[in-house]
């Protein structure tokens, strides 16, 4: 059967397998960059170009557009972690008061309408005062002293 499908069919064939290998995963992108290539190889088999050229064109096309995603992933800034993201846990950025901390690093706060356990950033001062949320770690906030 498949020898009887045109060189540019069974490129697009590529393509889409390579799609839907993406949309089944959703593991990486990289996937849809190769099938860029998949396609450019297709559009070379149209064009009547033998299939060396054909497939050194998606090779080139598909290497091109994998090498620059990640070039473009790799300038942009670590994302920030889960438990400290104020896009993804509202309470990082709000504050609370803190009247004292245990010796090990602990307080006991309250923060919408409960008691929250907390614990002080390392590296902060341990003092009484107003505090930020930087993070949510389990069931504890993490504190560092709030500053104008």
């Amino acid at each position: 059967m498949l020898d009887s499908l045109s060189p540019a069919t069974l490129w697009w064939l590529l393509a889409g397998l390579l799609v839907l290998a993406e949309l089944l995963t959703g593991a990486t992108f990289y996937l849809l960059m190769l099938a860029l290539g998949a396609a450019a190889g297709a559009l070379a088999a149209h064009l009547g170009l033998a299939g060396t050229a054909q497939m050194l064109t998606a090779a080139l096309i598909g290497g091109a557009a994998v090498a620059l995603w990640h070039w473009r992933r790799a300038q942009r800034p670590a994302p920030t972690p889960v438990a400290a993201n104020p896009d993804v846990n509202l309470d990082v950025g709000q504050t609370v008061h803190v009247t004292h901390w245990q010796a090990d690093g602990s307080a006991v706060v309250q923060y919408r309408g409960s008691a929250w356990q907390a614990q002080l950033q390392s590296g902060a001062p341990a003092q009484a005062g107003v505090h930020t949320i930087v993070a949510v770690q389990s069931n504890h906030l993490v504190l560092a002293p709030h500053t104008h």
